[in-house]
């Protein structure tokens, strides 16, 4: 593997690894609306991002109107929506099932930008590419088997896994479209720095979270108890110490330091490849979640890991074919 593609994918796995806390903490903060999750989530990545921004202000001046406008899409809907709508999904339904709806991406970021970015970053020939695909999809099968039938006999509230399955496919179409649409920025313009543009996303997502937190704030005034239990501190909640802290580290590690990571695997991958290696959020989240839940991976789980690492392997072997149309 040449060395520029091997940091690639090592800085994927760094940004997985990170990314996967995202999937454990609405379930750690189970009485939190996803609301709440949400904005104080990224306030904490805008508050970090400030004194990031001092380091790297020289590159900051630099970007022009466009790039701001740019970074305030992909804050909005990368950030926001996604995981507004991945936290919901996560209450209604438990970790595992939106953790599987999500991990489908390497195989839908990887169909949507063979095709789309096959002149800018050569085409993954796609008889090549279909047994990494096929391993990738029956390993999330296999997950998915498993864990439905897990879910249907812990609790039997289909409704709500309906819904929650709904809002991870939303959230699976955000965040379809936010990494094709970063790496698009990042590849025209590889002389930038990730870290600075990770850190652009940060503050612009400040006011963002705090437009965001005070709507939530007017929501909870108007209608007590609508989306926080009555008696309960805004926005701090029944556990203070715990969200705060929380919140605080995923707005670090996930937010700032796994997109930093995300954009240097960007600018060094095709992003049909580097959208595979998204395969290691979701074998992270699966880790977090059965350690938190203090339950082993039964097999059939197993089996889809091992195929889900088989399909990585197999596509990091693809050489892209130039192609001019």
């Amino acid at each position: 593997m040449m060395p520029v593609m091997l940091t690639g994918v090592l800085f994927a796995l760094a940004a997985g690894l990170m990314w996967g806390l995202v999937f454990v903490a609405p379930v750690m903060l189970p009485s939190y609306p996803p609301a709440l999750l949400t904005t104080g989530r990224y306030l904490a990545f805008g508050l970090i991002a400030l004194p990031l921004a001092l380091i790297d202000r020289r590159t900051l001046r630099e970007l022009t109107r466009a790039d701001w406008w740019e970074a305030v899409k992909l804050s909005a809907v990368g950030n926001f929506l996604y995981y507004l709508t991945l936290s919901a999904a996560i209450q209604r339904a438990g970790a595992p099932l939106p953790t599987m709806i999500i991990g489908t991406l390497p195989v839908v970021i990887a169909v949507c930008a063979n095709h789309r970015n096959r002149v800018r970053d050569g085409q993954l020939p796609w008889l090549k590419l279909l047994p990494s695909l096929a391993l990738i999809a029956t390993g999330l099968a296999l997950v998915n088997r498993d864990e439905l039938l897990h879910l249907r006999a812990s609790a039997g509230d289909l409704r709500r896994y309906a819904e929650g399955a709904l809002l991870a496919v939303a959230a699976l179409a955000c965040w379809t479209w936010y990494p094709i649409r970063n790496a698009d920025w990042l590849r025209a313009h590889a002389d930038r720095s990730p870290r600075a543009w990770a850190t652009a996303q940060g503050l612009v997502t400040g006011p963002i979270a705090l437009a965001g937190l005070l709507a939530v704030g007017a929501v909870h005034l108007a209608a007590p108890g609508t989306l926080m239990p009555v008696g309960q501190a805004f926005p701090l909640g029944d556990r203070p110490l715990a969200f705060v802290g929380l919140m605080a580290a995923v707005g670090l590690f996930a937010s700032w330091l796994g997109t930093l990571c995300w954009n240097e695997a960007s600018q060094r991958l095709p992003t049909s490849l580097s959208g595979q290696l998204i395969v290691f959020e979701t074998l992270a989240a699966l880790a977090y979640a059965f350690t938190w839940n203090q339950r082993m991976p039964p097999p059939a789980t197993l089996a889809g890991i091992a195929l889900l690492l088989g399909g990585v392997m197999w596509a990091l072997r693809i050489k892209p074919v130039r192609t001019h149309g």
